[in-house]
């Protein structure tokens, strides 16, 4: 059984993003990136199922050539090999989505399994997209993964508590940050991740044209909160919120 892996390189959770100055984006100049937290999860996940049948676990990342570390990272926690597709752009969820179609044609796998959405874009789009594309069942926001050779069960929270789904193989899964606690990848791993297999593609490679179909305007920073008003007693907080219109 193979497995399919998404992951993509993003500017760390721990670093505090800063505006460019035009205001025509996120500022990436010098900072550290990282791979997205829920990709992490989702590498996490596949390397569990080694010990249900499979037997091969291949990631995959769109972007710069610097998504090599990215993928290198997912190797030494035990990958198997990579596929680099570099691009001089950047790739909407869309054209992503067609590229790993391309992908799965070519790769074949029972399952892939990415992050529900990436932390720079919070798009959430190309999990589902790539589901549409290939016709397959999808289970997102997996809080448990149950695996079988045929079938895949995915638990997901929902407003209501928890919802339970069941698909056959082949499928997609997108991962919460609840499934699992990704590990940290040991020095003899990261060692032996630098002679795994790294394919290095590009979108015409695939037919796939990555145009971006999206304009951003522009970027900046969020407003600073207002200061709170300060109350004497719960009797004049009352008073206040029926001034507002809050309380009746």
């Amino acid at each position: 059984m193979k497995v399919l892996v998404p992951v993509k390189r993003v500017l760390d959770h721990n670093v505090k993003p800063r505006v460019k100055a035009d205001g025509t984006g996120v500022d990436l100049a010098n900072v550290k990136m990282s791979m997205n937290p829920f990709d992490e999860i989702a590498v996490e996940e596949a390397i569990r199922f080694k010990d249900k049948g499979v037997t091969e676990i291949v990631v995959v990342s769109i972007g710069e050539p610097k998504a090599q570390e990215t993928l290198r990272t997912a190797l030494a926690m035990g990958a198997d090999r990579a596929i680099l597709v570099t691009a001089d752009q950047k790739v909407e969820p869309l054209g992503v989505a067609k590229i790993l179609a391309k992908i799965v044609e070519e790769e074949q796998p029972n399952l892939v399994i990415l992050g529900k959405q990436a932390i720079d874009d919070d798009n959430n789009q190309t999990g589902q997209m790539l589901a549409g594309l290939l016709g397959w069942g999808q289970g997102t926001f997996a809080s448990k993964v149950e695996l079988t050779a045929d079938t895949v069960t995915v638990t997901r929270e929902v407003d209501g508590g928890l919802e339970t789904d069941s698909f056959k193989l082949p499928a997609i899964v997108t991962t919460d940050l609840r499934l699992n606690e990704p590990r940290y990848a040991s020095l003899p791993n990261i060692m032996k991740a630098k002679s795994k297999p790294l394919a290095t593609k590009t979108p015409a490679d695939y037919g796939v044209d990555v145009t971006p179909r999206i304009t951003t305007l522009k970027v900046v920073e969020p407003g600073k909160r207002s200061a709170g008003i300060k109350v004497a007693d719960v009797d004049e907080l009352v008073m206040k919120l029926h001034a507002m219109g809050i309380a009746k």
